[in-house]
C-alpha cells in the first residue's frame, strides 16, 4: 500500500487521551502512525473510496441516543422514600 501523504506518529497514550482530534483529523483525510513503547502497531487512515464501495462491513451505524426525560415517568404502588426506610431499617 502506497501513502502519498506524511503520516504523523502519535503514541498509544495520545491516540487514548485526544481521540476525538485524532479522529476528526482522520476525518479531515490525516493518516497517524500509532506507536506503543516506540513500536509501530496500527495505522489510523480514512477509508479508501474503493473500500466503500467493495460494501465491506466497515461497523455498524450508531445508535440511536435515548433520551430519558422523554420517557414515560413510571410510578410505583409503594413511594420510594418508604421502600428506602424499610431497606435502612433492615441493616
Amino acid at each position: 500500500m502506497c501513502y502519498t501523504r506524511r503520516v504523523k506518529s502519535i503514541t498509544q497514550r495520545e491516540l487514548r487521551n485526544d481521540n476525538a482530534q485524532v479522529i476528526r483529523a482522520v476525518e479531515a483525510g490525516e493518516s497517524f502512525l500509532v506507536t506503543k513503547n516506540g513500536v509501530s502497531v496500527a495505522v489510523l487512515r480514512p477509508v479508501l473510496p474503493s473500500e466503500k464501495e467493495a460494501g465491506l462491513p466497515l461497523g455498524r451505524p450508531a445508535r440511536r441516543r435515548v433520551r430519558y426525560a422523554e420517557q414515560p415517568r413510571v410510578t410505583g404502588a409503594v413511594p420510594t422514600g418508604q421502600i428506602l426506610e424499610e431497606l435502612r431499617g433492615e441493616r
